[in-house]
């Protein structure tokens, strides 16, 4: 009973993180060491379990997904619309694969997460403070060099507690997107990089799991799915009447928190 409800909690916490600004991994990582679910096959769970995130964005977004696989009119879809996300994801996908064991190894912790925490809030309260050049309204006035350049951001990412949603947001803030236009794509682009991260994690730890551990798996995707709808719907919404700084004044007053209790 242990074991599922470890496996709710980390899913209700994946979901409600994953495409808000505040680091889903970070999350996990900080709810995994306070209920003691740590480890090489507590870390690939977490990665894991964003699967069920993931396609509840494609679920939302299906339109758009269906659209790069049949082309319509419209500029995002067809060839156009994968080579933006290819070029998107690249950059992430390159570093993450040269890097990705020495990431688990000395990033995973809840000290690193805190001070990505912080360094994460000010970049954002930074961003907010720029004068908005808002040139790109809508996924179909995406260009190459703006898909490539939200790339480089999500690099970020890498350092669990950086969050690549707010990498991805303020990358395409920064590059003159309107911030509604901005999330939307980084829920989109979020889609590629995190299959290919899931797959190629499993592919390398799922010795670790026997074949009683794979219904937890399934309920803490099926608990990640539901909260990682509801969280894209809300944050969406909120999107036309608010900023990001709230967001940055919560990681800003969790970092010191997660010091003072793991450090």
């Amino acid at each position: 009973m242990t074991s599922y409800l470890n496996a709710i909690i980390l899913g209700i916490v994946e979901g409600l993180t994953e495409f808000l600004p505040v680091s889903s991994t970070g999350h996990l990582i900080i709810a995994g060491h306070l209920l003691d679910f740590t480890g090489p096959k507590a870390e690939t769970f977490s990665i894991v379990i964003q699967l069920g995130a993931i396609l509840a964005v494609v679920a939302l977004y299906w339109p758009t997904f269906w659209g790069l696989v049949r082309p319509n009119e419209r500029p995002f879809s067809g060839m156009r619309g994968l080579v933006l996300l290819f070029l998107t994801s690249l950059p992430a996908a390159l570093l993450g694969l040269f890097a990705h064991s020495a990431i688990k190894e000395h990033l995973f912790s809840p000290v690193t997460v805190a001070f990505a925490l912080a360094v994460g809030a000010v970049a954002i309260l930074l961003v907010e403070r720029m004068p908005a050049k808002n040139q790109v309204k809508g996924l179909d006035a995406i260009t190459p060099t703006l898909a490539l350049g939200i790339g480089c951001f999500q690099c970020l990412s890498l350092w669990p507690g950086f969050s690549r949603s707010a990498a991805t947001i303020m990358g395409g803030m920064i590059l003159g997107a309107e911030r509604r236009t901005a999330a939307e794509y980084s829920f989109v682009a979020a889609v590629p990089i995190m299959f290919a991260a899931t797959g190629y994690d499993m592919l390398k730890s799922w010795r670790l799991f026997s074949p009683d551990d794979f219904l937890i798996l399934g309920v803490g995707f099926a608990v990640s799915f539901v909260s990682a709808w509801l969280a894209v719907k809300v944050f969406i919404a909120l999107l036309g009447r608010l900023t990001l700084r709230s967001f940055a004044w919560y990681r800003l007053a969790l970092a010191p928190v997660v010091l003072w209790i793991f450090w």
